[in-house]
């Protein structure tokens, strides 16, 4: 994704609905991209402390996940019923654990 805006508008245009949702997910991708980077180089480097580092702040960023698909969960309720479903599907395959 590298810092790419899709929601070209008018800075002072409110977002519609279906935009905010976009942008959520959107930035839920980018928080993705982000950790597979900071991971990817900390497998690369060989200092111990830049490591550590870099895996602390892709565990940063999990956590920004964790926020945005929340409040995606909370504006898209059609979101939220089939992340429910699927993690439903997930258990019945693999059992409650």
């Amino acid at each position: 994704m590298i810092s790419l805006h899709p929601l070209k508008t008018e800075p002072s245009r409110r977002l519609t609905r279906e935009e905010v949702l976009e942008a959520l997910r959107l930035s839920i991708i980018a928080e993705l991209d982000a950790i597979n980077l900071y991971l990817q180089l900390a497998r690369a480097l060989e200092d111990e402390g830049a490591k550590r580092v870099l895996r602390d702040i892709a565990r940063e960023e999990k956590t920004h996940v964790g926020e945005l698909l929340e409040l995606l969960k909370r504006l898209d309720h059609e979101q939220e019923e089939e992340l429910r479903k699927g993690a439903g599907e997930v258990a019945g395959l693999l059992g409650k654990q």
